[in-house]
């Protein structure tokens, strides 16, 4: 596997505990090699503290204790609305029934975040899977130097948005990804930051749908608790994946991060609507300067690889 970014520049993963950041998380915390300073939890699939009590409970199960969990901001910097409650109470449920024996830690993560991206000294690398509350509050006052990159998780550029998707959300926006809908200001901002930002927008996750032969090959070819508590969000999800609908969102996200050519890039400048009918909407705009690298396409057959790797 190609690192990005060398295995000594840990990693910052701020998540909103949906089924697919189980995966991202697990697929991360199985491989030892990688160095994880921290989780922040932020309002998105699973409500705040359901959400890191699970992340938790992911640490617990990989053994990985010591690695602190921040629960971040439970209101967006914008409203528009939230996850449809079909999705948010299977993401509130216990991943497993072990309780983690690590405390709740006291400190917010917006606060922690804002203070942590202030040590130019010690850079990190950031893996964003939900919306980008968090990060957006944490960057304004962020040294440049204290980011090596970002790799987010969302928008949708030459393929529609997926705020209909599965019929449990009626809307006229059909051009936003949910990540940036619940908080189109926060994703404005993040782009205005001046980071270095790589996406993995649903135009590349269109590309790696989760099929029931992966889940087969998940079962039978990776091992260990934290493979159990993938193939049982997967298999929660047995009817999307029999559908065609579930697609490797946030893991892909994870691989990309540590292995970029799982992907295929383009440098362009990006910038979010924030009202009516396109709030949460990712353009490209490419009269302006690049402010991120784009993934417009990935290999499912290299991400297949890389996931299963990770327990073997």
């Amino acid at each position: 596997m190609t690192s990005a970014a060398g295995a000594a520049t840990p990693i910052i993963i701020d998540t909103d505990m949906g089924s697919d950041d189980v995966m991202a998380i697990s697929y991360l915390l199985a491989q030892r090699d990688i160095p994880i300073e921290a989780i922040t939890v932020v309002n998105g699939l699973a409500h705040v503290p359901a959400g890191a009590a699970n992340a938790r409970r992911l640490t617990h199960a990989a053994g990985r204790e010591s690695i602190p969990v921040y629960e971040g901001r439970q209101t967006p910097l914008q409203k528009t609305d939230d996850f449809p409650s079909a999705w948010r109470e299977p993401s509130d449920a216990p991943v497993t029934a072990i309780t983690p024996a690590a405390a709740k830690t006291a400190e917010r993560a917006e606060a922690w975040l804002k203070r942590r991206l202030q040590d130019a000294a010690h850079p990190v690398r950031i893996l964003a899977l939900g919306p980008l509350t968090n990060l957006a509050l944490a960057l304004d006052s962020a040294s440049p130097r204290a980011i090596e990159e970002i790799v987010i998780m969302g928008g949708a550029f030459h393929v529609p948005g997926n705020l209909r998707d599965g019929g449990f959300y009626q809307t006229a926006n059909t051009t936003a990804e949910w990540n940036f809908f619940v908080d189109p200001e926060a994703a404005a901002r993040v782009f205005r930051s001046g980071a270095a930002i790589r996406v993995i927008p649903l135009d590349a996750t269109s590309k790696v749908p989760i099929h029931a032969r992966f889940l087969h090959r998940l079962q039978h070819e990776a091992h260990g608790p934290l493979q159990e508590i993938i193939v049982k969000c997967l298999t929660g999800s047995k009817d999307m994946i029999d559908q065609g609908h579930f697609y490797a969102w946030d893991p892909l996200a994870a691989a990309a991060l540590i292995d970029h050519t799982v992907a295929t890039w383009a440098s362009v400048h990006v910038s979010i609507r924030t009202t009516g009918n396109e709030a949460g909407r990712s353009v490209i705009e490419s009269a302006k300067p690049p402010n991120a690298m784009v993934a417009l396409d990935a290999s499912q057959s290299r991400f297949e690889a890389d996931f299963l790797k990770a327990f073997r």
